[in-house]
């Protein structure tokens, strides 16, 4: 979702020498086929936005892959950038790095200051291992290496299985199948009562894009809409968007995960740069991209 989507800006502002490669022509968890890839090809601007990613379940069911894939990927692209002399890199991070009961709104100085929250702590330790390699290796050998930390984000091509993907994405496609299927009422988990931000990818991209030009401090930046809402809030909008007209029941004896992540964008937004997308219009034109791609995801 976010390559695509970094890859749609770049094209839209007249780039196109691209190194393209799908996870099955490079692995990039295997350290020798990243660096023979990196020696061969030189990549000048790096963005670093491949990883293993899910929601509270995939987060909690595939804990030790998590971790592993993730370290195994950012320490490979990195090192292997710094190896061939690449111009600059951005690595994509999370808000899930941020302590479960940080001040609200999420401060970048917020980051280890508390434990993390134990449904995607391993996840976010990965990340966050990626933000300090960055500065370490900006440090030690001077690389204009930065790191980006997105809040939740949606948008086209976004993962909608419902065993590992987010809530935004899961929720389209539970009210679009009860829709179509006349079902009573769609089943969500937890109280519906936690507060969460979402960003567009497109947005994201436009982001991303603007940083890698205006951008070269140590320290990561926050990017979000600096506005969150309630999962309940966020169901009602899907729920209109697609057109389902049965009942919402919230099952109480599944998690919420954590109570509130709203990012504090001041940083950001003083450097120039704010949000386009409203989150209805967002999720309107994802459901779109999900009803281009529903075949693939038949039960």
């Amino acid at each position: 979702m976010v390559g695509s989507a970094i890859h749609r800006k770049l094209v839209k502002e007249g780039f196109d020498n691209f190194l393209l490669r799908t996870s099955s022509e490079l692995d990039l968890r295997d350290q020798s086929a990243v660096r023979n890839f990196f020696e061969a090809e030189r990549p000048e601007y790096i963005f670093l936005a491949a990883a293993k990613v899910g929601g509270i379940m995939a987060n909690n069911i595939y804990r030790a892959e998590f971790l592993h894939d993730n370290l195994l990927i950012q320490n490979n692209v990195i090192d292997s950038a710094y190896r061939t002399n690449a111009k600059k890199l951005m690595f994509l991070g999370s808000s899930c790095i941020y302590p479960k009961l940080a001040p609200q709104p999420l401060h970048e100085d917020s980051l280890l200051t508390g434990l993390l929250e134990p449904t995607n702590e391993p996840y976010a330790i990965a990340k966050i291992a990626g933000i300090k390699m960055c500065e370490a290796y900006r440090a030690q050998y001077g690389c204009n290496f930065i790191s980006v930390m997105p809040t939740n984000l949606y948008g086209p091509n976004d993962n909608y299985d419902l065993n590992n993907s987010h809530v935004l994405p899961a929720m389209i496609r539970k009210f679009h199948e009860a829709k179509e299927e006349n079902k009573p009422f769609v089943e969500l988990w937890g109280t519906g009562s936690p507060l969460r931000e979402f960003l567009h990818a497109d947005d994201l991209a436009d982001a991303c894009y603007f940083l890698m030009q205006n951008y070269d401090e140590a320290g990561f930046l926050n990017v979000g809409v600096g506005a969150d809402v309630s999962i309940k809030t966020l169901a009602e909008m899907i729920q209109r968007v697609t057109g389902y007209t049965g009942e919402i029941h919230w099952n109480t004896d599944k998690p919420d995960g954590t109570p509130r992540k709203l990012m504090d964008v001041s940083k950001l937004h003083a450097l120039g740069w704010k949000h386009r997308v409203e989150l209805e219009d967002g999720i309107a034109v994802t459901y779109q991209d999900f009803l281009e791609k529903i075949e693939t995801y038949a039960v």
